[in-house]
């Protein structure tokens, strides 16, 4: 049955010593059948610079769960988890190490941060102010030419609703109808003129 698991499970006595594993497992540790009964600290482990034996000795003594992500000597990424597991009658009878191979979700979003930072290194270039808002109209992004011109920092802006920026100098009824009645219907405006007064740089006319 444990064959049938795509996950990679051992499962270790009190005394960590091996009881079983999954044939995912191996990918792990360099575990072979004769293995069963061994300690733990006897198999080599294809993870890199985490002690999981260290690990699973505190789960045993604290009973508390424990996660985090490990990568292997083969460039491989897993959210590695160890719990204490229980009896049918609910005696504690060791710990369960278990570990999902995350490698293509990692892979995925490195892709989507040095698209995104690609994307903000071109959004830089421009010299207007631009702002980019998400369908919530928070602020998704801002050129530094924003920042430049509107003496705001990103940290003080992205995420937050544009209706929120600096004094509220942007929560106006003529600009606020128009941005909720453009978003939803996937409209375009250009030319919409507005004015604003803002903390430190005074009177705006903005196009």
């Amino acid at each position: 049955m444990l064959d049938n698991i795509n996950v990679g499970a051992v499962f270790l006595d009190n005394h960590l010593h091996i009881k079983c594993y999954t044939r995912e497992a191996v990918h792990l540790y360099r575990l072979v059948a004769s293995d069963v009964g061994r300690p733990l600290s006897d198999i080599k482990s294809n993870i890199e610079g985490e002690d999981m034996l260290f690990n699973a000795k505190s789960v045993l003594d604290t009973l508390v769960p424990f996660e985090l992500k490990i990568h292997t000597v083969d460039g491989a990424c897993y959210l590695a988890r160890i719990q204490p597991y229980r009896t049918l009658d609910s005696m504690i009878n060791g710990v369960v190490l278990t570990f999902s191979d995350i490698s293509q979700l990692v892979r995925t979003q490195m892709a989507e941060n040095e698209a995104r930072e690609l994307t903000i290194g071109i959004f830089d270039t421009i010299h207007e102010p631009l702002i980019v808002l998400d369908d919530e109209l928070q602020v998704i992004t801002a050129s530094r030419s924003f920042h430049n011109y509107f003496q705001t920092t990103e940290e003080g802006t992205v995420g937050r609703p544009i209706y929120e920026l600096g004094q509220r100098q942007w929560d106006i009824p003529e600009l606020r109808g128009l941005l909720e009645n453009i978003l939803p219907k996937n409209l375009v405006f250009e030319g919409y003129r507005v004015e604003l007064d803002f903390l430190g740089i005074g009177h705006r006319k903005l196009v």
